[in-house]
C-alpha cells in the first residue's frame, strides 16, 4: 500500500461535495423540526417545541462544526 497518492480536489470540486454534505445536514434538521411540528398537532405543544429546539440546535452545530473545519482548510 505504500506509494498510493491522494487526489486533490480542485476548488469547484471541493465546493460539491461541502453542498452535498450541507445538503444532508440540512435536511436531517428540517426533518426533526418537521416531526416536532407534527408532535405539535397530535400531542402535546411542548413536545412538539422540544423537538423544534433540538432540530435548530442541531443545524446551529453543524454549522459551526463545518465552518470551523472549512476555516482550518483554507
Amino acid at each position: 500500500m505504500a506509494g498510493k497518492m491522494k487526489k486533490r480536489l480542485s476548488e469547484q470540486q471541493e465546493f460539491e461535495v461541502m453542498k452535498l454534505v450541507l445538503d444532508k445536514f440540512l435536511w436531517l434538521g428540517f426533518i426533526i423540526m418537521a416531526f416536532g411540528m407534527y408532535k405539535m398537532f397530535t400531542d402535546t405543544i411542548y413536545t412538539g417545541l422540544t423537538w423544534i429546539v433540538v432540530g435548530a440546535v442541531l443545524l446551529v452545530i453543524f454549522m459551526l462544526i463545518i465552518v470551523k473545519e472549512y476555516e482550518i482548510v483554507r
